[in-house]
């Protein structure tokens, strides 16, 4: 019994010395980045919307990512207690922390709660999953999710965070 508690104390030993050396590497040194950062509406910078991607003005990222979220509607509905659910695809065109400009496509879901006439959002949120092999520049393998949360005040703002690994 003596010798199995010497070999675990060991163990834990060797195993604290080698994460206080580094010689496990983190999570993020696997090509996985942890991303967040704000969004908003700005047609006047995200104003070349590529083909299929012009169904809302051009959406601005800050933070880890800079550039525009272009959408693409397939589908939505409301539902009779205010719900709304929307499904499609998006383009982002720009960069991850400042590295090389290049694109990627999500396809997304928004679910969203809204005043009984539609015209006033009380919450909402979207998930987007980044599709396999459409990335390119910078963004070459991508894969990873954007979660969304809408802001709600006197306009709709937006956060996002999620994970981008580029291989």
């Amino acid at each position: 019994m003596r010798t199995k508690i010497r070999r675990l104390a060991m163990f834990g030993m060797l195993m604290g010395g080698l994460l206080g050396t580094g010689l496990m590497a983190p999570a993020s040194a696997t090509g996985t980045t942890q991303i967040d950062g704000d969004a908003g509406y700005d047609s006047t910078v995200c104003d070349s919307p590529p083909a299929g991607f012009t169904s809302y003005p051009g959406l601005r990222l800050t933070g880890s990512l800079e550039g525009c979220l272009y959408t693409g509607v397939v589908d939505a509905k409301q539902t009779p207690s205010g719900g709304w659910i929307e499904t499609g695809h998006e383009m982002f065109v720009g960069s991850l922390n400042g590295g090389a400009p290049g694109t990627f496509t999500t396809n997304y879901r928004f679910q969203g709660k809204y005043e009984a006439d539609f015209t006033v959002e009380i919450h909402g949120r979207c998930q987007h999953p980044i599709v396999a092999g459409s990335g390119t520049g910078g963004f070459e393998g991508a894969t990873g999710r954007l979660d969304f949360k809408d802001i709600i005040g006197d306009t709709v703002t937006y956060v996002y965070r999620g994970h981008i690994d580029l291989g």
